[in-house]
């Protein structure tokens, strides 16, 4: 049997079930809690989504189905000391109206944060040849970078239904021929016209997965329109630091990455050999170790710091965003704090 898509994993909220169970959070260690009071407040670690069963005694203090835990588990999820954010996937795949953004926000303490994809169609040139696409498989996406799409059903339910609670909102384009929309410097123009149309005021991101458009352009379209370039370690992208110099990160409100798979391995090859994400299989220190140089770095520097993390990264998300945890106050010693500038989105 296939596993539930994203759709239907949070096709239906608990939260307007009067009398539903809800899972219980773990008890975390004495150790565990120190840690996330020593990790700075504006530093959010958090993984891509809340829904693996695996996580008992970790994340959840009994066992529940993946189905209870997408529809149920966010309350326990966010009570971890560490997982002060978390990536919302099912917006990349359809629109959410704002009630489920509200149930979500509800759910939350006041200092959680949410990192939510744009509806693919707006990062879609033209529609790839799956299934899922049915007719429109190899047509051009006629909503690819429509900036009034993005305001009326992307932008506006983000922002009314999570309110103070909206973290960055990510334009993530996935590998794609962007030789037919006329290459990189099409690509710059085009994203920087529609970026400068969007609502003002949210935290937007933008997420490449063709590495030959991180050209002089896309940061400069990023940089006029002061939207986030989103970090990513995945696939055929250039490591970290390269993204970072080639993007102007440092320059950037915030620090937004996203650590997805461990270099070598697809999505595929990673689950059946991380499943069922209740322990570090595969180690990546050097990931690791970028990832927390570049969010003391940014920290120090005023900026706000988010850090998604998916269990096919390591092993096990809650597991690596403790290690980063560790490596990140380690590196932060009782070396000086900024005071003035502190970004808090």
């Amino acid at each position: 049997m296939s596993e539930p898509s994203q759709l239907e994993l949070f096709a239906k909220e608990p939260w307007a079930e009067p009398g539903a169970p809800s899972p219980e959070a773990a008890l975390p260690s004495t150790e565990l809690v120190a840690l996330g009071a020593r990790l700075p407040q504006e530093v959010r670690l958090g993984s891509s989504s809340w829904s693996f069963p695996g996580w008992t005694g970790i994340v959840y203090a009994k066992e529940a189905s993946q189905v209870q835990l997408a529809r149920a588990g966010l309350p326990a999820y966010a009570r971890h000391p560490l997982l002060r954010t978390v990536g919302i996937d099912r917006t990349f795949y359809g629109p959410v109206p704002a009630e489920t953004f509200r149930a979500w926000a509800d759910a939350v303490p006041s200092e959680f944060r949410f990192l939510a994809k744009a509806h693919e169609e707006l990062t879609l040139f033209h529609f790839p040849h799956r299934a899922r696409y049915g007719a429109r498989q190899g047509e051009r996406n006629v909503r690819f970078l429509d900036a009034s799409y993005a305001a009326d059903v992307v932008v506006g339910p983000f922002v009314e239904g999570l309110g103070a609670k909206a973290g960055p909102l990510v334009f993530q384009f996935p590998p794609q021929d962007f030789v037919r929309l006329g290459g990189p410097q099409r690509f710059a123009e085009r994203l920087h016209g529609f970026l400068d149309a969007l609502p003002r005021g949210p935290l937007y991101g933008v997420e490449v997965r063709n590495q030959e458009l991180l050209v002089p352009a896309y940061a400069d379209a990023l940089a006029a329109a002061r939207v986030v370039p989103v970090l990513a370690a995945w696939g055929e992208m250039p490591p970290l630091e390269e993204q970072a110099e080639r993007t102007r990160t440092g320059q950037a409100r915030a620090l937004v990455v996203r650590w997805m798979l461990h270099a070598g391995l697809g999505y595929e090859e990673a689950r059946e050999q991380y499943a069922p994400f209740d322990q570090l299989v595969n180690e990546d220190i050097p990931m690791r170790t970028a990832i927390a140089r570049l969010a003391v770095t940014s920290w120090l520097e005023g900026q706000a710091v988010y850090v998604t993390i998916n269990n096919k990264a390591e092993g096990s998300a809650p597991v690596s965003a403790e290690r980063l945890a560790r490596s990140i106050v380690q590196r932060l010693g009782t070396g000086p704090r900024p005071s003035t500038g502190r970004v808090e989105l």
